[in-house]
């Protein structure tokens, strides 16, 4: 059985992101996934990272260690926020300074002076969907399309995930329940291509 874990970071329950979230949690239930879903808003989670957590040190947060622990047994990682900005929000970057580290996500030597570590992701699937209200050419020519710097190459790549899939639904802000329904059907679609192949 294929095990997935979703995570979604956007502090307003009416939004279109819960919308996908709901939709990643239906749709990979059909498949018959085993899902571990999280609302990191609803949820509380702490996005600071404390001192204490620092290098490889572990953490006595409990919703850490779930989450982490949840990321090391999925072989599909699911991710689902807004674009604020060119990044996610303060909730999902906490998220990703506290899970995306040693011990979890990747490892390295401490006695290899300058050792820019081993990722420990590897054979697993990273899907992100994100919303955001610019239009496609300005995102492309002016801003590069900063999330997919980040989730493609820093965090998967640098964590060892060769296969990754990212989708940007814009523009939220004025589209129609006709185009919402055709993104959410866009999401079940690509969840279904990823999780037929594990």
């Amino acid at each position: 059985m294929t095990t997935a874990s979703v995570i979604l970071a956007h502090p307003y329950e009416k939004s279109f992101n819960h919308a996908i979230f709901q939709r990643c949690i239906e749709s990979l239930k059909r498949l018959g996934c085993r899902v571990y879903a999280h609302d990191l808003y609803a949820e509380g989670f702490d996005p600071v990272m404390p001192r204490s957590e620092l290098g490889k040190m572990e953490t006595t947060d409990p919703l850490v260690r779930r989450y982490a622990a949840e990321m090391l047994e999925s072989s599909l990682l699911v991710y689902v926020h807004p674009n604020w900005w060119g990044h996610p929000p303060a909730m999902m970057t906490g998220y990703i300074d506290r899970i995306f580290r040693p011990p979890y996500a990747y490892d390295y030597d401490e006695a290899k002076e300058g050792d820019p570590g081993t990722g420990k992701l590897g054979g697993k699937v990273g899907i992100v969907f994100n919303t955001g209200n610019t239009a496609a050419d300005r995102e492309e020519e002016r801003f590069h399309d900063p999330l997919e710097t980040e989730w493609t190459n820093c965090l998967f790549g640098f964590c060892g995930m060769a296969r990754s899939d990212r989708r940007l639904f814009r523009i939220v802000a004025d589209s129609t329940k006709e185009q919402r329904e055709l993104w959410l059907d866009e999401v079940e679609a690509t969840l279904r291509s990823h999780a037929v192949s594990l």
